[in-house]
């Protein structure tokens, strides 16, 4: 039973990362973890300066999901009701009545695009839909459908125009994904992909919206030894200055990871288990999936800021001493 769910897993996850791959090139390991981030059900900051091909990513995503599709672009004067809706004032039958507008946070696949260029009001109409996937309008509560995520993209802190994400909502984000340059050898084939018309691919649906749920509730079921859970608790209680026993992070980090940041390294690990031919989870998946769960949930001070310590190598540090 468990060879026939581990090969089901992974042949619907290799199909969906090769039809994404005929449109992002030179973006394996990005893919793999959107993908992971998705099937565990959380959502996913990209953070990379413009034209490296994050907003193209999401877009491809939705179409070979086939699930529903919105894009919110984040300016300084957006407002939140552009995000989750308003009530407008509707004349019926019976006189004038309120009816409530939905906003484009009600889809499957919300895109924030550059989202830390719009005010902290704004941001904050995101947290109640991130977190708890509803939205509260007045005294109306409504729920989002599953599955809900939101993939954020957004512009490094030093370009223009941007304001700094509030702690509360980048820990609702699951991953926190770097988008880098591509090699000389992909640019190559993004040319070709981009400027000649006759090399446009043709992108297939191959999953669905039961599909995806049917795949995250498999990859729930996925055992977790009592030595593993241990170890992805110590890293995670490592990020912690009173905690931890490292002097990097005694040193540098303001505020350490929270209990999500726990949540989110093992449910992307069992993801990972089965994407990778496995019915467990090994310290290995641990290990691969703490960087992109923690290094937005660590906050450093200003020393760590004047000495060029960032918080990708607090967490190879914790590595390697929980280790």
């Amino acid at each position: 039973m468990e060879e026939k769910i581990i090969k089901n897993f992974y042949d619907d996850f290799e199909e969906i990362v090769r039809e994404i791959k005929k449109q992002i090139v030179g973006q394996d390991e990005i893919i793999r973890k959107v993908l992971i981030g998705i099937i565990a059900g959380g959502n996913i900051l990209m953070e990379g300066t413009p034209g490296l091909g994050k907003t193209v990513l999401v877009k491809t995503f939705s179409k070979v999901l086939d699930l529903p599709f919105s894009r919110i672009q984040f300016t300084p004067d957006l407002m939140p009701a552009d995000i989750t809706g308003t009530e407008i004032i509707n004349k019926n039958a019976e006189g004038l009545a309120f009816q409530f507008e939905k906003g484009p946070i009600f889809s499957s696949v919300v895109l924030a695009d550059e989202i830390n260029r719009a005010t902290p009001k704004t941001q904050s109409a995101l947290l109640e839909a991130m977190q708890e996937k509803t939205v509260t309008i007045g005294k109306n509560t409504y729920k989002l459908e599953e599955p809900f995520f939101v993939l954020a993209t957004e512009n490094p802190l030093e370009m223009e125009g941007t304001y700094s994400l509030p702690e509360a909502q980048l820990d609702r984000f699951m991953f926190k994904l770097n988008i880098d340059l591509p090699e000389m050898e992909d640019l190559f084939k993004i040319i070709d992909l981009t400027v000649d018309q006759e090399n446009e691919p043709n992108i297939e649906k191959r999953a669905t919206k039961e599909k995806i749920l049917a795949l995250k509730k498999m990859a729930m079921k996925v055992p977790i030894a009592a030595n593993v859970k241990e170890k992805a608790i110590k890293i995670m209680l490592s990020t912690h200055p009173d905690r931890s026993e490292i002097q990097l992070v005694k040193d540098y980090v303001k505020c350490g990871a929270s209990p999500r940041g726990i949540q989110a390294i093992v449910a992307a690990a069992k993801v990972r288990a089965l994407s990778e031919g496995r019915f467990h989870v090994s310290l290995e998946d641990i290990y691969e999936m703490a960087i992109p769960c923690l290094r937005h949930r660590i906050f450093l001070n200003f020393k760590a800021m004047a000495d060029k310590v960032d918080t990708d190598r607090m967490i190879k540090e914790i590595l390697k001493k929980v280790k």
